[in-house]
């Protein structure tokens, strides 16, 4: 197996070329992006899915336990999150993304980023100077998310360590990412590598719509797992099986860590569950430390993502973007100028 070398920041090959043929359109002046991270917390599901009860009662995690084999060294993990530069002006739309990883060394924390730089045009015109650079579409948004997940799976296959835990930020199903983020998991597996992902935002009324018991009572599952939960329980857990291509059914449940914060979704893959189900307890236990180790009740992370997310922040602040968008000369739209204020 290729060693793989982590400590490190990557810039897309084509990160500067982007800037350069920019500059040869010859548009007009500019101001600075906006930060900010993708949204999905409109996390959608496959329509021809089915629900199922995989375990029929709540339980209280042992943060104690997790503790005690986070300090024994036994599992590997690490931690991704992403960070993106966003500059939407009247000849297009930039989008400058920072993929963050962090292994969990013995004493400290092991970063690789990864710079992306990519610009969406409406305008024919500005994409034949070169379409492979300057990309021709009619949803910016939609098409900066999908390269964001291509980008992301990756990265996240070549640099994640084999036999490891992956805690991911953001959803597992969720829109046009499905089966990218699927195939992704599925490569992960084979180098025995088990991700879980965490979304703390989201309108998902998945569980409320099809149990009866809850339907109608609850404006989402959100609303219904801060109900139900005490401070470090978990619900229990649901299968969503997907009746027309099961690659897409995943396991998922609730978590709340703290009395007065909202609940968080953690979900994973069918095959990673079943690889890693023998010891699935004892790797929640390690989630709620790690929660509880990060000590930030308004934003309740697991440590490596949190990590992970100051390092995809800090990395957007190493290349002066400010300078680069002034000088290829793109005119921000009014709401862009709005946010440099």
């Amino acid at each position: 197996m290729e060693e793989i070398k982590l400590n490190k920041l990557i810039l897309h090959p084509e990160f500067y070329n982007t800037i350069e043929e920019l500059r040869k359109v010859n548009v007009n002046s500019s101001k600075e992006p906006i930060q900010m991270d993708f949204d999905f917390s409109f996390d959608t599901f496959p329509p021809n899915g089915k629900l199922k009860l995989l375990t029929k009662k709540k339980q209280k995690l042992d943060f104690k336990n997790g503790e005690i084999l986070f300090q024994s060294n036994k599992l590997l993990i690490g931690g991704y999150d992403e960070s993106t530069w966003d500059f939407m002006s009247l000849e297009g739309s930039a989008f400058i993304t920072s993929h963050s990883y962090v292994l969990v060394g013995k004493n400290d924390y092991i970063p690789i980023n990864y710079l992306t730089n990519y610009f969406y045009t409406r305008s024919e015109l500005i994409s034949n100077n070169n379409n492979r650079l300057l990309i021709f579409t009619d949803d910016p948004k939609s098409d900066a998310k999908s390269q964001y997940a291509t980008d992301r799976s990756n990265f996240l296959e070549k640099y994640t360590p084999e036999n490891s835990i992956l805690f991911v930020d953001g959803p597992m199903i969720g829109g046009q990412m499905n089966h990218i983020t699927r195939e992704m998991v599925e490569c992960l597996n084979l180098k025995n590598i088990s991700p879980i992902f965490f979304v703390k935002n989201s309108t998902s009324n998945l569980v409320t719509d099809n149990v009866p018991a809850f339907k109608g009572k609850y404006n989402s599952d959100m609303h219904w797992s801060s109900k139900e939960l005490a401070e470090g329980e978990i619900t229990n857990f649901f299968i969503y099986e997907d009746q027309i291509n099961n690659k897409n059914s995943k396991i998922f449940f609730y978590f709340k860590p703290f009395i007065d914060t909202s609940p968080q979704r953690i979900e994973l893959h069918l095959e990673t569950y079943n690889f890693i189900k023998s010891k699935i307890m004892d790797i929640l236990d390690l989630i709620y430390f790690l929660i509880l180790v990060n000590g930030d009740k308004k934003n309740p992370q697991i440590r490596p993502i949190a990590i992970a997310e100051k390092y995809a922040r800090e990395t957007l602040k190493i290349i002066d973007y400010r300078k680069l968008l002034k000088t290829v000369g793109l005119i921000p739209t009014m709401n862009q100028e709005r946010g440099f204020n």
